[in-house]
This record gives C-alpha cells, sequence and structure tokens, in this order.
C-alpha cells in the first residue's frame, strides 16, 4: 500500500466536483486517472497536494494522515506534482528552472537528488544527470521559452523529480503534444517507475494511458465509475457509455 484516498469529497456550493473517492495505489505501479473533462480529476490532484481542503475523507501515505498538512511539507513526504498549464519560468535556462525547483524545496536542499540518481548507495547526482535523463542535456544553457512544447512538458517533470518525490502526480503530461513527443513521454515515465517512483498519471490520451498503465481508475461527475487493469477498463459497458459516450470515442478506447 502506498497512497490511499479515503471517501474523498470536495464540494464547491451545491457542486460535487469529487464525491466519495476511495483509491489504493500500490507503490511502484503506474496508476491512471481518467474521465471526462469536468469529471474531478484535477480536483483529486489538488487534493492529494494540499491546494485543497477535502470537503470530507481523507489523504494517506504509507498510513501517514497527510489531510491536513501544507503543500511543502506533502513535498517533504514524497508528493511531487505537474500542472496542466506549464509553469516554467520562461527567461531562465533550462539549467536554472533546475536550480530554482531544488532550492525551492527548503526542507529537502541539502538531500536534492541524493536517492534519485544514487548508484550502489556510493554517489548522488546533479542538475546535469537530471537534465541527461530527461533528454534535456543539450538544451541546458538554453532559455525555456524557446524550448519545444515537447521539451516544456519534460522539463515541467523534470522540474517535479528534483523535489525527489516517492509519489509523483502528472496532470495530463501529454495535452497538446505530438505523438513523437507523446512517445517519448511514455519512455521517460516508464523510467521514472523504473527508479521507484510511484506514478500517478491523469490523462486524455488513451494511447498514453492504455500504453503504460498497471491500473485506471474512472471518474464521472465526482464519482468513480469503474477501476482495473487497462483491458478491463476497455471492456467495461459503463466507461463505454458514460465516460466516452460517442461512437467515436468508443472506437478510440477499443484500439487504444
Amino acid at each position: 500500500m502506498m497512497l490511499t484516498l479515503e471517501n474523498l469529497s470536495k464540494h464547491f456550493g451545491g457542486v460535487r466536483a469529487v464525491d466519495d473517492v476511495s483509491l489504493t495505489i500500490r507503490e511502484g505501479e503506474i496508476f491512471g486517472l481518467i474521465g471526462p473533462n469536468g469529471s474531478g480529476k484535477s480536483t483529486t490532484v489538488n487534493l492529494i497536494t494540499g491546494l485543497y481542503a477535502p470537503t470530507t475523507g481523507r489523504v494517506m501515505l504509507d498510513g501517514y494522515d497527510l489531510t491536513t498538512m501544507a503543500q511543502h511539507e506533502r513535498t517533504a513526504m514524497g508528493v511531487a506534482r505537474t500542472f496542466q498549464n506549464i509553469r516554467l519560468f520562461g527567461n531562465l535556462t533550462v539549467a536554472e528552472n533546475l536550480w530554482v525547483a531544488q532550492n525551492g524545496h527548503e526542507q529537502r536542499r541539502a538531500h536534492f537528488l541524493s536517492r534519485w540518481f544514487r548508484a550502489g548507495g556510493e554517489r548522488g547526482a546533479d542538475i546535469d544527470e537530471l537534465l541527461e535523463f530527461s533528454r534535456l542535456l543539450s538544451k541546458r544553457d538554453v532559455p525555456a521559452s524557446a524550448l519545444s512544447f515537447g521539451e516544456m512538458r519534460r522539463l515541467e517533470m523534470a522540474r517535479a523529480l528534483a523535489s525527489n518525490p516517492r509519489v509523483l502526480l502528472l496532470d495530463e503530461p501529454a495535452a497538446g503534444a505530438s505523438l513523437e513527443d507523446g512517445q517519448l513521454l511514455a519512455e521517460r515515465i516508464r523510467a521514472v517507475q523504473g527508479r521507484g517512483v510511484t506514478v500517478l498519471l491523469i490523462e486524455h490520451m488513451m494511447e498514453l494511458v492504455m500504453g503504460i498503465t498497471d491500473r485506471i481508475a474512472v471518474l464521472n461527475f465526482g464519482g468513480k465509475i469503474a477501476e482495473g487493469t487497462p483491458a478491463e477498463i476497455q471492456r467495461n459497458d459503463d466507461v463505454r457509455s458514460a465516460y466516452l459516450g460517442s461512437k467515436h470515442k468508443n472506437e478510440e478506447l477499443a484500439h487504444a
């Protein structure tokens, strides 16, 4: 057991953005969270990371209750995220963006990436190693604003990894990405998993979700309507009718 949501709800007035959602994300897996726009995916991420306080329910990490912790405290516990909208410093170089991310995590400043790239427990890592891992080393001194869209997405993920997370929440990392960028992103997400990081992936690109996740949960109108392996989700009639709806979208899911 790793990250657990217990009967989690978030109400905005009469709107139940997240409604009694329970999930258990196991250590080391890539877990997909999908659903139509407005289904509660990003709100769920905001509840996990502390941007929102829940109306009811709890967020647990290995038995520790994160529910009342501040965002920086959750980061210190090993929870990191990316956002749908890219939040880079465009006037800074790629390396400088990572330096800012490194020094923004004050409680971990002395241990930046000390475990992330450790080889046999003998060495730590620096920004260049993280850039190499993210396939961005050749762009080290390039302003972030000059990167391609796909490169910006990878830099966003690299900034999240700068906090040396145990759990990485990716909020629509393939939004606006080309097919080639999506394939490279899938490769990098698998590599992150290979480093022992648990990944929660929120994504609309069905080919990406179905291709790399171990399990998937589906939200609709704030509630969980299905959970299972990618194959089980593709066969689920409730998912087809409530989440995808149209014939075109059903065909997309079937061939993902």
